[in-house]
């Protein structure tokens, strides 16, 4: 059996995560950190900000005039700077630039915008920091979604600008009630399961409308955005997502890319550590990225 066939078969056995209580999910997620070793030539450090903390991690032999902030995955409501640091290595390695990974407040105890306020916090706090540096803002699944929206905060701001977005099989549709696309695509999905994601949906919007821009970015105007980067599987749920914000975007006069894989599952990238194909979709972002960067 190959790698992804025993990554995908893994994947299948597991339970839906609204079987289990949200401290479970967020203590099985976080033991990513176990399971998944750091890349050899990275190393993290613990980073505060206020009440905000997270990863900042060191990317040896890294260029000084480029740096990463990496939003994580898991529904606006597991996930962490624990769950998520080797691949925000490894995406640092590719690009050689060390990179900055926040713990944004999780819902239900702190709903929308909270997470995207954090994300900024972050940005900010990296180009304070390094002023002048080109900063890349990358994210996964939610913090895909969450990267896009804080590519569009940004450009309102006009103040400090990404050099560029990256959006790894990002969720950028919040309205799961009204989308029978994505609940018959997600019965097929190891990992994206519909009744999860409306509850994580539900839970992050709070008392915010779906069709916010800013929680779900497919309705914003994404005209001046810096360019983007979005990979997703054919396979996934969330398929549509990608294709729709790319085509919205490319509308728009949005330098994008959109890479579509065969057979792979959502943010296959997570799992590099045992599947090759993830370390040359990494690779492929380093690539991506090297000539989008700005001179220092």
């Amino acid at each position: 059996m190959s790698e992804l066939s025993e990554l995908l078969d893994f994947l299948r056995k597991q339970p839906p995560a609204h079987t289990m209580p949200l401290s479970e999910r967020r203590a099985l997620y976080d033991r990513a950190e176990k399971a998944f070793p750091m890349p050899e030539g990275a190393s993290a450090g613990s980073w505060r900000q206020g009440e905000l903390e997270g990863d900042l991690i060191r990317i040896e032999g890294s260029d000084p005039h480029r740096a990463i902030v990496y939003l994580h995955g898991g529904g606006y409501a597991i996930g962490s700077h624990r769950s998520h640091r080797h691949l925000a290595a490894a995406i640092g390695i590719a690009a050689r630039a060390d990179v900055l990974v926040p713990h944004y407040r999780l819902a239900p105890e702190h709903p929308f915008p909270a997470a995207l306020d954090d994300a900024l916090a972050a940005f900010d706090w990296l180009a304070a920091e390094r002023p002048g540096a080109s900063i890349a803002v990358i994210g996964d699944s939610a913090g895909g979604g969450l990267t896009a929206a804080a590519l569009i905060r940004l450009r309102d701001r006009g103040e400090s600008q990404p050099a560029a977005g990256v959006c790894l099989s990002p969720w950028v549709d919040l309205d799961c009630a009204n989308n029978a696309e994505l609940k018959a695509a997600a019965a097929d999905d190891p990992m994206v399961d519909f009744k999860d994601i409306s509850e994580y949906a539900t839970a992050y919007l709070g008392d915010a409308p779906a069709s916010d821009p800013l929680a779900s970015p497919i309705h914003a105007d994404l005209a001046g955005l810096p360019p983007v980067l979005i990979q997703a599987s054919r396979d996934e749920a969330l398929r549509s997502d990608s294709e729709r914000f790319a085509e919205k975007a490319k509308g728009a006069g949005v330098d994008v890319t959109l890479e579509l894989a065969d057979e792979l599952p959502h943010v296959w990238h997570w799992f590099w550590p045992r599947l090759e194909i993830a370390q040359r979709s990494i690779q492929d972002i380093g690539a991506w990225l090297e000539p989008r960067w700005k001179s220092g």
